[in-house]
């Protein structure tokens, strides 16, 4: 007769420690949190992963053609505020450390949001068509009128400001963003010095929120963009 052996001997029997399995309950919630506090940031963390990853499949679906250009205008500049103004908080900024130490802890592949969030803008607010130019704006009647008037003082309320030594990246890129909208909005031609606006854009994006422009890049800031603006002008003639 074949003798059977235990299927997994050990060299002492096993004693439950009764004591410990009653303070297990299976059916208690895992709590993730102790505090409000801790709560709030891991829902915070959350919320940007959720961004990151929507920001990508967006991406994606723009590049295919799945979605329709002011959708994803809308979606991404949507979302592209909502990352800003949760990494612009404290403690929220110390645990995310930064977008690509943020990928690395969560195995992130994302190239088409990282390179979104770096630029700061929506794909179509930084690429000008290369198709026919529109018709001019004397031959389009009272909309496209108003809408240089606001282009034109966008511009002059940029430059303004650095005169006046707005230097701070939350001083600047609101304004700058609000040059590029307008422009966007009267034409979609390229005209000279307008990818300067595109990256000056991204250079500010780029600062944290207080950091501050130097004197010379101020200068240089100021020169660019004059030059778009004179570019811009000259679309219009």
């Amino acid at each position: 007769m074949i003798s059977r052996q235990p299927y997994a001997p050990t060299p002492h029997s096993y004693v439950p420690n009764t004591a410990l399995s009653a303070t297990i309950n299976l059916d208690e919630e895992v709590k993730l949190a102790d505090t409000r506090a801790e709560r709030d940031l891991q829902d915070s963390l959350a919320e940007i992963f959720s961004i990151i990853v929507t920001l990508d499949e967006l991406e994606k679906a723009f590049l295919k053609d799945a979605i329709h250009e002011a959708d994803y205008t809308e979606i991404c500049e949507r979302s592209l505020k909502q990352y800003k103004s949760l990494v612009a908080d404290e403690t929220v900024a110390k645990a995310f450390v930064g977008l690509e130490e943020f990928k690395a802890k969560w195995d992130l592949e994302v190239p088409r949001a990282t390179e979104r969030i770096r630029v700061g803008m929506p794909s179509t607010a930084v690429n000008a068509s290369s198709g026919p130019a529109p018709a001019t704006v004397a031959a389009s009647g009272g909309t496209s009128g108003t809408l240089i008037l606001e282009a034109t003082q966008d511009f002059i309320t940029f430059l303004d400001a650095l005169r006046l030594g707005l230097l701070a990246k939350d001083q600047l890129h609101p304004l700058l963003t609000d040059v590029i909208q307008s422009v966007n909005k009267v034409t979609d031609r390229d005209f000279d010095n307008r990818g300067k606006i595109v990256q000056w854009l991204i250079t500010l994006n780029q600062m944290k929120a207080t950091e501050e422009l130097s004197e010379e890049q101020a200068r240089e800031l100021e020169l660019d963009i004059n030059s778009a603006y004179q570019g811009f002008k000259s679309t219009l003639t």
